[in-house]
């Protein structure tokens, strides 16, 4: 089990640090061509989602390595499976049904809440 948890923390954390790190620093032109939803949503909105999900990579990982407050690793996926049903909510109230992204990332931050609950 603690193979597949870093799987699936390993893959997550990379996804939301690129992804998180890309709403920090770009801006919303460079955002528009890979995420329709930033025409609609305030910058500062955009990059508070940026920070939170660079956070939340941090917290997925570092925790279970250090031994430092392991109860964040689950609190991180957690808040992963919550981020992704406000998306996949925000995707589908704009009439876009492509949300095959947002459903394999609720899941594998569901999958990933097991393991690491076992180290709270």
């Amino acid at each position: 089990m603690n193979i597949a948890y870093w799987i699936a923390a390993g893959l997550l954390a990379l996804f939301y640090l690129y992804g998180g790190g890309v709403k920090l620093v770009r801006s919303r032109e460079q955002l528009l061509p890979m995420m329709a939803w930033v025409d609609s949503t305030p910058m500062p909105v955009v990059r508070a989602i940026g920070l939170i999900e660079v956070l939340g990579a941090i917290g997925l990982v570092l925790p279970p390595l250090t031994g430092v407050a392991p109860w964040l690793a689950p609190a991180a996926a957690l808040g992963f499976v919550v981020l992704q049903i406000a998306a996949t909510r925000v995707h589908l109230r704009r009439g876009d049904r492509r949300i095959a992204l947002n459903l394999t990332l609720l899941l594998a931050a569901a999958v990933t809440c097991l393991p690491a609950m076992t180290w709270v």
